[in-house]
């Protein structure tokens, strides 16, 4: 009989996962401007009376009004990040696939930097629309729209080609960056440091209304994707095999496209461009459990869920008073990283 999908050894890799997540987030919880210490986050979160009365309301403040919704989001858009990867890379059979292949960040980029630059032109005479709090909006619309955009250009008698879908991935973020890059010419100082700040990511601009807007669209990717996992191993064998073990590609591949582009275009809305979170996560876990997706999506969730929370960390001490961009921390580690697993890559495929 079959072990399943979770082995004694996937249980004792979900179990050490599980632990590193709890431990970076009440490590995230405590370390700041006001160090809170570990006892103290745990009696504030299960036993409130028991904090000395001088503390209590400082520390109540500092951890339900800033830190635990930061850390709650850097946990869903970390996870969403890195499942949305691992999906894309399943579903496109490539390891460098990620969401900004299909339009999701550059969509995103696109709508956020019309707001910034362009709100004040677009909405004069209407002051009461030209607000940044559609910026959110704007990032959300923007990605939904050139996914729709990149899908239509692949999709041909109701067939999604994906090596036309990544073409025209990056044809389209190509435009989409020059768009960018003109409206950057054209944006003023204040501006220039705002799209700056946004388009490296920032968890800075969390809170519990941010957190209950952004939710229900990662969960629906984090809670769908598993149910995936089956399609995806039979599509690493290839489309065609995968027809004939009787699995829908174009509706596997039509659905992932969607879930993936509103789960990780509300991360973007809310966040800002986040880097390496999607494409390194999945590699890693690979390395460790193997290719199953069974054992991959939601191994990935935790480890990518922890990663950001740490990366936030990093943000917000290492240069304390002030506050690193996550995207600088995620591209500093991330990309050495994905080098040297490419230099291994290609010792094995072509030794010397």
């Amino acid at each position: 009989m079959s072990p399943g999908p979770f082995r004694p050894s996937a249980v004792l890799a979900f179990a050490v996962l599980s632990a590193l997540l709890l431990a970076t987030a009440v490590c995230s919880m405590g370390l700041g401007a006001v160090r809170i210490a570990p006892g103290d986050i745990l009696r504030s979160l299960l036993a409130p009376e028991t904090l000395p009365p001088e503390s209590r309301v400082s520390i109540d403040m500092v951890l339900w009004q800033l830190r635990i919704p930061r850390v709650l989001m850097g946990l869903l858009v970390g996870a969403t990040l890195a499942v949305a990867g691992a999906l894309m890379q399943g579903m496109f059979r490539n390891p460098l696939a990620d969401p900004g292949l299909i339009g999701v960040s550059g969509g995103a980029a696109l709508g956020a930097v019309t707001i910034i630059v362009f709100s004040t032109t677009l909405f004069a005479g209407q002051p009461w629309l030209a607000d940044l709090r559609l910026l959110p909006l704007a990032a959300f619309a923007g990605a939904l729209a050139i996914t729709l955009l990149i899908q239509g250009l692949a999709r041909t008698d109701g067939y999604t080609d994906v090596a036309t879908l990544l073409l025209a991935g990056v044809a389209v973020n190509a435009i989409v960056g020059a768009v960018i890059g003109l409206s950057v010419f054209l944006a003023s100082d204040a501006q220039m440091r705002t799209l700056s700040f946004w388009t490296l990511g920032s968890l800075g601009g969390a809170s519990w209304k941010t957190f209950g807007l952004m939710a229900p669209l990662c969960l629906a990717l984090l809670l769908a994707a598993p149910f995936f996992s089956a399609a995806l191993n039979a599509i690493a064998l290839g489309e065609a095999e995968a027809g004939h073990l009787g699995f829908s590609v174009e509706r596997v591949k039509g659905i992932l496209i969607y879930l993936t582009a509103a789960g990780v275009g509300a991360c973007v809305a809310f966040t800002g461009m986040i880097g390496f979170i999607g494409l390194v996560t999945p590699h890693l876990i690979r390395l460790w459990l193997g290719p199953d997706h069974c054992r991959l999506l939601p191994a990935s969730a935790l480890l990518g869920a922890t990663l950001l929370i740490a990366s936030d960390t990093l943000a917000r001490n290492i240069a304390a008073p002030a506050e690193l961009p996550i995207g600088v921390i995620t591209a500093a580690f991330g990309g050495p990283f994905f080098l040297v697993m490419l230099l291994s890559q290609r010792r094995r495929t072509y030794p010397e």
